[in-house]
């Protein structure tokens, strides 16, 4: 289970044992990371795994409802197969000539299995159990049977949703591998007490960890995590924080009356209502996790902090400590400031962006509904993108309330953004207010001067068209608001068409299917504009550069919505993208905005 750690706003490491950040993990990790399992044994092994393991799969339905299978059986081979490398100074592969006779030969066979993943507990952190029941086996090289033990797991971790395609997934590659290791290094373990001729309850122990006295090597080894509340990896002000201690036992002896505490930043320290916690006695090879609570304190300005963990033994022998670095951050992002324009970022230049921002507050037909801060969340939005976007001010059009008509919203499609550069350009069109859908689920946006008709409204498709023929290199549509159909008692089911192919343009749409946004009174925005917000200012910028790309802030802002809509205001709304971005997607990596710095004048 010494696999994957999350990181801290500076990017850096928040424990040991690799150095691969959390949203790249599956791609960058070839080598599996076990706990010291000593010196190999001077003997020859021969690993059997039956299909029963091999062929193991997840299936899981994802926050979508589909099916999603993980090929459980691959991993486990795989570190099966490096912790008998590590136990054994040779090892025989299945399928190799009989003349090559190990000495030992290791069955590993599979009782039962079960994975459960539990969405509705919370929507962006849903918690995950995989529990595995196996039988180990050990026979020497005339085919005596030696011993027989069981090998049983329970892996627990609260899974994140993936930040890119359609906020489906959740990041599971790094638990499963995780469990994975966690089973093969008991198996490792048992196979090196058995070979050495001792009974898994033996004293004898592994060597010790290379450079440290024997006197002084512990058999405990852990990994520290440091957890935040919403899973945005931004330590906050006022938020609440765990530190995660998973602790395994590599010796050959039961541990009992070890412990975990934590010293470090004496402002941290002593929010956590106890900093020892007695870990529960540990069979040798096995694994048991613990937490430490924590709100962190209230502050004004960015503060670093760090937290030491350390894992010691009954007699004071202790575990490598570590420490976890951090910065707190303040809470900066609240609904009396998030109006407030930040500072302009030093430097940021973007002349080839432009900006339309439609805010619909109000309409010409009193029949239309209106959307109450729609009109201050276009004025915010063209602000932000001035400030933080670096698009220069002619570069944006804001169209709000009686100036966002039809004949407007066309003038400022087909005279004004023509002029603007659009080789190699970006394009931006906000629109919040009403959206009208035909019977067959033709999208139509309604100006100030629509009504229930369609030659008042203004279509999507035309919309398309025109960015079509201007042929920017990447065209971006934002809705805010409300999805209606354009006949009050529609017969048949209508699904808006808002995926329409053979275009450059990306959609984030605040609702999905027909669907009312959310207005956010206690900020005075509506909620998904608010988070979106929130997401340029920098709360999106998942990987700590200084720079918040589309696929940071539409990741960031689908999975906060839908948090938000359902814990504080007891709904369901949630953000859809369309097309769904890869993460090798050139549109994901585009910069929106770049972050100043926090200053105290911008604190609440």
């Amino acid at each position: 289970m010494f696999l994957g750690n999350p990181f801290n706003r500076r990017g850096q490491a928040a424990g040991v044992w690799i150095g691969c950040t959390l949203l790249v993990l599956a791609a960058c990790v070839k080598h599996l990371e076990f706990p010291p399992l000593g010196e190999p044994l001077p003997a020859s092994a021969k690993l059997e795994i039956p299909p029963s393991i091999k062929d193991l799969t997840i299936r899981y339905s994802d926050s979508c409802g589909q099916l999603q299978e993980i090929p459980l059986g691959d991993r486990l081979q795989e570190a099966l197969q490096e912790g008998i490398r590590r136990t054994f100074k040779t090892t025989v592969d299945e399928g190799t000539s009989e003349n090559s006779t190990p000495d030992y030969v290791i069955q590993v066979d599979l009782v039962d299995s079960s994975f459960d993943l539990n969405k509705e507990a919370l929507y962006d952190r849903a918690p995950a159990v995989l529990h595995l029941n196996a039988t180990a086996r050990i026979h020497d090289r005339a085919g005596v049977f030696l011993h027989q033990t069981d090998i049983k797991i329970s892996r627990q971790e609260r899974l994140r949703l993936e930040q890119l395609s359609k906020n489906c997934a959740y990041i599971i590659e790094p638990f499963v591998r995780d469990a994975a290791i966690d089973f093969a290094t008991r198996v490792s373990l048992y196979a090196r007490q058995v070979v050495a001729g001792q009974s898994p309850s033996s004293s004898a122990e592994p060597n010790p960890t290379p450079n440290t006295p024997a006197s002084t090597a512990s058999n405990l080894r852990f990994k520290a995590t440091l957890l935040d509340e919403n899973s945005n990896l931004i330590f906050e002000a006022g938020e609440h924080v765990r530190v995660r201690v998973d602790v395994v036992n590599t010796g050959t002896q039961l541990i009992e009356n070890a412990s975990a505490s934590l010293t470090g930043t004496p402002a941290v320290i002593e929010r956590f209502p106890t900093t020892n916690l007695k870990i529960p006695s540990l069979p040798p090879g096995q694994t048991k996790s613990l937490e430490f609570v924590a709100t962190l304190p209230l502050l004004a300005q960015p503060q670093p902090a760090e937290i030491r963990v350390v894992v010691e033994e009954r007699s004071g022998v202790a575990a490598p400590p570590q420490t976890l670095s951090f910065t707190i951050a303040p809470t900066g992002f609240r609904g009396d400031n998030i109006g407030h324009v930040p500072a302009q970022a030093a430097g940021v230049r973007r002349p080839d962006t432009s900006v339309i921002a439609i805010g619909l507050s109000s309409y010409l037909d009193p029949r239309m509904p209106p959307r109450k801060y729609a009109s201050h969340d276009a004025e915010t939005i063209a602000k932000y993108f001035q400030a933080l976007g670096g698009v220069p001010s002619s570069n944006i059009s804001l169209l709000t309330d009686r100036k966002a008509t039809h004949s407007q919203i066309e003038k400022a499609l087909f005279e004004w953004l023509p002029t603007r550069r659009m080789k190699g350009a970006t394009v931006i069109v906000y629109f919040s207010g009403q959206a009208l859908v035909s019977p067959a689920g033709e999208i139509m946006l309604v100006p100030y001067d629509g009504a229930k008709a369609a030659t008042t409204l203004y279509r999507l498709k035309s919309l398309e068209s025109v960015l079509a023929k201007l042929n920017p290199q990447q065209a971006i549509l934002v809705f805010e608001g409300n999805i209606s159909p354009i006949q009050d008692n529609p017969k048949t089911t209508i699904i808006p068409q808002w995926d329409l192919h053979g275009d450059k343009t990306i959609r984030l749409i605040a609702v999905e299917g027909l669907g009312k946004g959310i207005d956010d009174d206690g900020h005075e925005h509506g909620l998904f504009t608010y988070y979106l917000l929130r997401g340029l200012r920098g709360e999106a910028d998942t990987n700590r550069d200084g720079k918040v790309t589309l696929g940071e802030v539409s990741g960031y802002v689908r999975q906060k919505v839908a948090w938000a809509a359902k814990s504080q205001f007891n709904q369901e709304q949630r953000p859809l993208l369309f097309p769904p971005l890869k993460p090798d997607d050139p549109a994901a990596s585009l910069v929106l905005t770049a972050l100043p710095s926090i200053t105290s004048s911008e604190a609440p």
